[in-house]
């Protein structure tokens, strides 16, 4: 993983973030973590695709992870993938990245969505790997696996050794907001139909967090290009199960767009 962090504040609270240039006049690929994952947890995927992709590379912690501060807004809203997505645009215009290929984890992948939807001029593609855009059966039961986990095996211990003392609270937020009861009714397909750039939609066939309903939703209703890749035998983290797999699809994805 790149070793260099750096920090911006943003909503009175600093963000840790990594920015690898290498590449003159080509697209940065922004990458955005799942709910209990951070820069060190993408070990050094992004610059392999990177390097795959001749493409430019920013990995940053969002709020209350890894080397970021704590959580602005530890009880969450149902829209605060929506505030994700705006803190995102915040870095990518304090950083003046241009072209901005998103490739979004889990959650990390349903803030790209939204990210391309509301600032569709800010986003050039976006990459998903197991993104939600609405609750299901699966996703909680899912959620409520983790949290079992979490009381009876050594995942907290593993968690802290990446997030300190932030990981109760960022554990509490995830697990809290996405198994309470207001949580269920959220859905961002609303979203979708403003998505214009060209989106490449990820998911393993045997991903414990959602069924397929969330790929072929986000494929059936963005308006621009959409391609989708089902992965036989594959949970909900594709580019740690099948690294390579994943870094052709990504790269083969991203050399497909037209040019800017």
């Amino acid at each position: 993983m790149i070793t260099t962090t750096n920090h911006i504040t943003s909503a009175n609270s600093k963000i840790a973030f990594t920015h690898l240039c290498r590449f003159e006049d080509r697209p940065t690929l922004v990458f955005l973590h799942d709910s209990l994952g951070c820069m060190a947890l993408w070990r050094d995927f992004p610059e392999q695709l990177g390097e795959w992709s001749q493409c430019n590379v920013l990995v940053y912690d969002r709020h209350g992870y890894g080397a970021s501060g704590n959580l602005v807004k530890p009880k969450r809203a149902n829209d605060y993938l929506e505030d994700e997505a705006a803190i995102l645009i915040e870095l990518i215009d304090t950083l003046n990245i241009a072209q901005p290929i998103l490739f979004g984890h889990s959650d990390g992948g349903s803030i790209a969505l939204i990210a391309a939807a509301k600032y569709p001029d800010k986003i050039a593609a976006v990459i998903t790997e197991g993104a939600h855009i609405f609750v299901e059966t699966e996703t909680v039961k899912g959620i409520r696996e983790a949290m079992e986990q979490y009381q009876t095996t050594h995942l907290k211990q593993k968690l802290e050794k990446y997030h300190g003392d932030k990981t109760d609270a960022l554990f509490n937020a995830w697990t809290k907001t996405w198994t309470s009861d207001a949580f269920q009714s959220w859905n961002i397909e609303n979203f979708l139909p403003l998505i214009a750039c060209p989106v490449l939609v990820i998911q393993g066939e045997d991903d414990e967090f959602g069924t397929l309903a969330q790929v072929n939703r986000i494929v059936n209703h963005v308006s621009g290009k959409a391609v989708k890749e089902i992965l036989p035998g594959i949970q909900h983290t594709p580019h740690k199960e099948a690294p390579e797999l994943i870094l052709k699809l990504a790269s083969d994805f991203i050399q497909s767009l037209p040019p800017n």
